[in-house]
């Protein structure tokens, strides 16, 4: 079984180094590591010659699902591993991707898990990658999903189904609408939390929300209404639906609750109580994930985080609400779930 890994790159100077040591100091030596370099104007691609990678360039700047495309054409492992150029994988985790696919023949992908140890230090990093690594630690382990931030395929798989769609031209959900192909197409997808890598990735607050909303949460709506497909797995489990719509209850009571301090009205009070209802029960249906945090950074790490979450649900349901009226208004754009073919591979791109 022989894994080639896969690592687009756009500007990674502060975090490719590590991600590429990571891979050298894996217990199980990948077949090859192709790295491709989206337009970058540093030293990305020389840092990744100088560790002892392949590199190769897009042209330009046309996004990681190209970039991703064209490692899988170069590609000559039997399974392409791909990660991004801000994590590290653990030492043991081609290990375990090489034994999951020889111990189970009809496995057509697989995923894995940011640990639950994130580099960054602020709160709102730890809290994102903390999130992410939870959500997927309770995830179904029959996936619904692929995922190309520490996602393993077979490699003639990839190329039947034509890959990524490239029309996604920034990191986005390029490899959640694959995954849904996959899916549709009976393709057997698997979840393992022990494959994890470590996320090298500082996030602001600003960085945060513009992603979830503009690259996830918009497209994603999109992609669940042309499709059809809305597991209830991962973000989209059913406390976390309940969650959103009652964070947006918690506020509109919470406001019409405060505006009786400044401008008496007899509603203020029930208010105030119906808002301090909603934030319980919104606590109760994410008691694990508040228990997660609070044994892994402290009491008062958990305190600080929950806001930090009523403020990932009320953009989430945002998110719904403005993908839903642009699908609305935009219902037919072309993506690769009708249009993309079999990538052809030539004899010098492959094998």
């Amino acid at each position: 079984m022989s894994i080639s890994v896969i690592i687009p790159v756009f500007n990674g100077t502060t975090t490719s180094r590590d991600c590429l040591q990571a891979l050298a100091n894996s217990s199980v030596p990948a077949t090859e590591c192709l790295v491709v370099d989206d337009g970058s104007t540093d030293s990305s691609a020389a840092i990744a010659q100088i560790m002892g990678a392949t590199v190769f360039s897009t042209g330009g700047r046309f996004g990681p699902a190209r970039a991703r495309n064209l490692g899988a054409r170069r590609a000559t492992g039997d399974v392409l591993l791909f990660i991004d150029a801000d994590v590290a994988i653990h030492a043991d985790a081609l290990g375990r991707i090489r034994d999951s696919f020889q111990s189970d023949p009809e496995l057509d992908a697989l995923i894995g898990s940011y640990d639950d140890a994130p580099s960054g230090s602020s709160l709102v990093s730890q809290f994102k990658n903390l999130l992410h690594a939870f959500v997927h630690h309770e995830g179904n382990h029959q996936a619904s999903t692929f995922w190309c931030g520490c996602g393993a395929i077979r490699r003639s798989v990839y190329l039947e189904h034509g890959g990524l769609d490239e029309t996604y031209r920034s990191a986005s959900i390029e490899d959640i609408e694959l995954g849904v192909r996959l899916k549709l197409a009976g393709r057997k997808l698997a979840l393992d939390p022990a494959i994890q890598c470590k996320h090298l990735k500082i996030w602001t607050l600003w960085s945060m929300v513009r992603t979830d909303v503009v690259e996830r949460g918009i497209p994603w709506t999109k992609l669940i209404l042309r499709t059809r497909v809305f597991p209830n797995d991962l973000n989209l489990r059913w406390d976390q639906r309940c969650s959103a719509v009652l964070s947006g209850v918690f506020v509109v009571l919470a406001a019409a609750g405060i505006s009786g301090v400044f401008v008496p009205n007899p509603s203020s009070t029930p208010c105030l109580g119906g808002a301090v209802a909603v934030f319980i029960a919104i606590g109760v249906l994410n008691r694990k994930f508040y228990s997660f945090l609070t044994r892994r950074k402290g009491w008062f790490f958990a305190a600080r985080a929950i806001w930090l979450h009523l403020l990932y649900f009320l953009y989430s349901a945002f998110s719904v609400v403005i993908g839903t009226i642009l699908f609305a208004i935009a219902p037919t754009r072309e993506t690769a779930s009708a249009a993309c073919a079999p990538i052809p591979v030539s004899e010098e791109e492959g094998r």
